[in-house]
């Protein structure tokens, strides 16, 4: 049976060029089953419909948008620690490794208890849901059994997910390493059990934790891993400054990237979250192997990091995707990490001359198109196109309850930067993954 439906109201794309917005007032949108297979003007909708073989016959249900509601695309996590939701909002009183040994790896080693898992994990599921996330890029815990129970709340709450297994051998509590032996065998487990679940939405992702939880060895192993099965590849790199030198000195003095690369970790369907401190030879090998950053601006703000200088990522040829980098970060949602994006950037202004903050613009861009291109799933979403899966938000601008509560009359791209500097999950008011509706 046919699930079709029509949508008539505005539409919001970012843009090819990165650095504006496409925008079709009064237009459509023709989803049939998972995929987009009409848009433009609604003056041209039935034109575009008879000639549609399937719908031109038959009654296909349509959802007219209010005056002050849009639709965009989906927005694109691409770097979360789903078992430290639980520590949202706490520890930001100490720097990135101290609050490793002292908050998240307590927690993290918790979700061996399935129970608590499922709990969790079906939180984290719903409430990046109820934000707009469509995909999330999941680091999910070092228990593989736990980390399926991720995959199955993302299944069963329709999110498109990659998720991974963490690896990580060392440099953590004793009860929250493995042995590299363990690490790969139940890494190949996981990813052949996630495959086996036949999900369209849901893939397993290669997670070396990072450079200092693993060896050069076990990463090697990963990355052939990687090859193998044909998948995304998350990691941290060059989040702190004590976790640069420690790299430094553990590896012979090789760069971060170098590490990775040596490994066949960097790939066009590699994410490295962070990047702050990465150096020029670091970044030109990142272009050159089309590795992606993920920017968690919240996080470094909260961690006392740095602060991440995106616009010399953009200028060195680097695809960007937003992370909400929970719970370094303490919020789930992209809209806000779409905000501190821009603060980040707009602070660099008063330290770099001529340097220039990335507009609204640009950050709903990285929060869709950018994030899709990381996961190398931009021929699938990203942006409303014929051809892609809908993977879309209604946004509602006229929420009386919510920050944005609007007073006056604005036009399209008004209304989008109002959703980026006041928005929030009251805002949502639909969520669409792969064309069907899950809030």
């Amino acid at each position: 049976m046919t699930r079709a439906e029509i949508f008539i109201g505005t539409i919001i794309n970012p843009s090819k060029d990165k650095i504006s917005i496409d925008v079709i007032e009064n237009g459509f949108i023709i989803v049939n089953d998972s995929k987009i297979v009409g848009l433009g003007q609604h003056k041209d909708l039935e034109n575009t419909l008879s000639t549609i073989p399937e719908l031109s016959t038959i009654y296909v249900p349509r959802v007219t948008l209010k005056k002050n509601q849009f639709l965009i695309p989906g927005f694109i996590d691409t770097h979360i620690h789903a078992p430290q939701y639980p520590n949202a909002g706490l520890g930001y009183d100490e720097p990135l490794l101290e609050w490793l040994n002292k908050y998240t790896y307590n927690l993290e080693s918790k979700y061996s208890d399935l129970k608590f898992s499922e709990k969790v994990y079906n939180a984290v599921v719903n409430k990046t849901l109820s934000y707009g996330t469509t995909t999330a890029c999941y680091f999910a815990s070092m228990f593989k059994d736990s980390s399926l129970v991720l995959v199955n709340a993302a299944i069963d709450q329709g999110q498109r997910a990659f998720i991974g297994k963490i690896n990580m051998i060392r440099l953590a509590p004793d009860n929250y390493v493995e042995t590299a032996v363990d690490s790969l065998n139940h890494t190949v487990e996981f990813i052949e059990t996630v495959i086996a679940k036949g999900s369209d939405l849901v893939q397993p992702v290669i997670t070396p934790r990072f450079a200092l939880s693993v060896d050069a060895k076990l990463m090697s192993q990963l990355g052939l891993l990687a090859q193998k099965y044909n998948l995304v590849i998350q990691t941290h790199i060059s989040e702190n400054v004590d976790e640069v030198e420690m790299v430094h000195d553990m590896y012979n003095g090789s760069s971060y990237a170098d590490v990775y690369n040596a490994a066949g970790l960097l790939t066009k369907k590699t994410v490295l979250a962070h990047g702050v401190y990465l150096t020029e030879e670091e970044r030109t090998l990142l272009a050159a192997k089309g590795t992606s950053i993920s920017h968690c601006p919240n996080s470094n703000t909260r961690l006392k990091s740095g602060l991440c200088d995106v616009r010399k990522l953009q200028e060195s040829g680097i695809n960007i995707g937003l992370g909400t980098d929970v719970a370094g970060g303490a919020s789930a949602s992209i809209i806000d990490a779409m905000r501190c994006a821009i603060d980040t950037s707009t602070h660099l202004t008063h330290m770099i001359k001529d340097s220039k903050p990335i507009t609204y613009y640009e950050a709903f861009y990285m929060a869709t198109m950018g994030g899709a291109i990381a996961l190398d799933i931009s021929d699938k979403v990203g942006s409303l196109e014929v051809g892609k899966d809908f993977d879309a938000l209604i946004v509602d601008m006229d929420v009386p309850d919510s920050s944005a509560h609007l007073l006056e009359d604005y036009a399209a791209d008004e209304l989008l930067q109002k959703f980026v500097f006041l928005g929030d999950d009251r805002n949502v008011q639909s969520v669409y993954v792969a064309g069907k509706k899950v809030k």
